[in-house]
């Protein structure tokens, strides 16, 4: 597969950028992506939710009233988790929500991302760039160049580029990751796709 390279003023430069069909054109597996994209989510959760469960409840142990006679149900103390203000019945504890995924399935998971986006032509190949200092205007106008700008875009750079790291990141529609991090939650994540050239030689060999 080929894809024109544009520069970032957003006019063709004539050249044309292979992608190797072997990451940009398999055949897709939804279960695969399914469970990458469900492993990122569980990897982002802090597991640290936490309800007092009866014994926990700051309160009197006093039995509320005798067991028989009082023609009413038995009942405890005030702790009861039938009591306003009493404890919960099997709360949230902590926990770790992790889980592991074999190497082989991710990066299919990962390709299949990346052969979806090629086949709903979400991907645009732009000439290397850097900015000699921080600006957020001038990183509004490639997208805006690229027709990308009322998108969700992720620009995908071979190494890290503090310059422009630091012009995207106030802008909420807009995020960067290098080559090497690509994943298949950042991929499905965002409507278009802007892989430098020397990205797509990193990718291309993922």
């Amino acid at each position: 597969m080929e894809l024109a390279i544009y520069n970032i003023e957003g006019k063709d430069t004539g050249r044309k950028a292979q992608l190797n069909d072997a990451v940009f054109a398999i055949e897709a597996n939804e279960h695969a992506v399914y469970l990458d994209v469900k492993q990122y989510l569980a990897n982002q959760r802090q597991g640290t939710h936490k309800a007092k469960e009866r014994s926990e409840v700051s309160g009197s142990t006093r039995k509320l009233h005798k067991q028989k006679g009082g023609g009413g149900a038995r009942i405890g103390d005030i702790n009861s988790p039938v009591l306003v203000g009493g404890g919960r019945v099997f709360g949230p504890r902590p926990r770790d929500y992790r889980f592991k995924l074999n190497k082989k399935l991710k990066s299919l998971a990962r390709k299949s991302a990346l052969t979806y986006k090629a086949q709903d032509n979400q991907i645009i190949v732009v000439e290397d760039f850097s900015f000699e200092a921080p600006k957020t205007k001038d990183f509004v106008k490639i997208t805006k160049n690229l027709e990308v700008a009322d998108k969700k875009v992720l620009l995908v750079l071979a190494s890290q580029e503090k310059n422009v790291f630091l012009s995207a990141r106030n802008l909420p529609n807009a995020s960067i990751i290098s080559a090497s991090d690509v994943n298949t939650y950042a991929l499905l994540n965002n409507k278009a796709i802007i892989l430098t050239e020397s990205s797509l030689e990193v990718i291309n060999n993922l």
